[in-house]
């Protein structure tokens, strides 16, 4: 099957190395590179970085405002096009090119956390379950009907980064399955009831609030781990913590129970990975070995 692939972050990756496997992909879209690192260098895109692995005509457009970008997408004479986190909005005249449309692949269990950010906000929400939807795709957001879906659990103390891991692979199982038995699948309909919308990660999110009980800072901390990282001062320092438990105790809000156990508005939590400014990511006993903590954090 000739298939265009549209994506850009790492989510993306394993889902095109499958396809390549698979199918021709005759062309991949992914976001420009973008200025990144301290010295700002415009940097391309994982996405982009697989295709020219792959030997794969690489294709940047900033919009399809353009009709010569139109053109050039329709004139693939592609049977079908696969979008999982491309980051761009795709006019009509794109969505209906290819012979069988475009199919996108989203992390959610729909009409659950259509949007942004569905895995981080499963997982802030203490959400039991989430998965993956291969979905038509059409004008709206995440509103086309679904094609194959696939549930899969969220661990109690499973993070972000973790579970993006999981559901990345799922997709690119799932989009496989899903073309191959494209001129048979049935399009259902998602339902009025249940939308959700999961809105873009903002960093000032990202502080925490002792006060708040410990099972949704256990969700906050890991939902919000590895990016952008729930943090907390400690002395002069930003200190992200990068992954937390439940944990047995209690005491003011803030106060350090022992080791990196703390207490909360109601219950404790204890934190198993933490970052320092300018370090990678460490063990909670490993970074206590050069991190004094107060008796209370704020």
């Amino acid at each position: 099957m000739r298939v265009i692939f549209m994506g850009t972050p790492d989510f993306s990756v394993p889902v095109l190395e499958a396809l390549a496997s698979a199918h021709e992909v005759v062309a991949v879209y992914s976001q420009p590179p973008r200025p990144a690192g301290r010295g700002k260098k415009d940097r391309p895109s994982p996405v982009q970085l697989c295709a020219e692995r792959l030997g794969v005509d690489i294709r940047t457009p900033r919009n399809f405002k353009a009709a010569e970008d139109r053109e050039a997408f329709a004139a693939l004479n592609a049977d079908i096009a696969v979008v999982v986190a491309y980051g761009l909005i795709l006019p009509q005249a794109v969505l209906d090119a290819p012979t069988k449309g475009c199919l996108n692949i989203h992390a959610s269990l729909l009409p659950r956390w259509r949007g942004a950010a569905p895995i981080h906000r499963a997982v802030m929400a203490g959400d039991a379950q989430t998965g993956i939807c291969i979905m038509q795709m059409e004008a709206g957001l995440d509103t086309g009907p679904v094609l194959l879906r696939e549930a899969t659990d969220i661990g109690p103390s499973e993070t972000t980064g973790a579970l993006h891991d999981r559901l990345s692979e799922m997709g690119a199982r799932l989009i496989l399955d899903a073309l191959a038995q494209i001129d048979t699948l049935q399009p259902t309909a998602q339902p009025d009831a249940g939308v959700t919308y999961a809105a873009k990660i903002d960093k000032a999110e990202a502080r925490i609030d002792w006060s708040r009980p410990a099972t949704e800072l256990v969700r906050h901390i890991n939902g919000l781990s590895p990016f952008p990282g729930a943090w907390v001062e400690i002395g002069d320092e930003r200190v992200k913590l990068l992954h937390a438990a439940l944990a047995e105790g209690d005491g003011p809000a803030g106060g350090v129970l022992h080791d990196f156990t703390i207490a909360c508005g109601t219950g404790a939590l204890e934190v198993l990975q933490a970052q320092r400014p300018g370090k990678r990511p460490m063990a909670a006993q490993d970074i206590l070995r050069g991190l004094v903590l107060p008796e209370t954090l704020a």
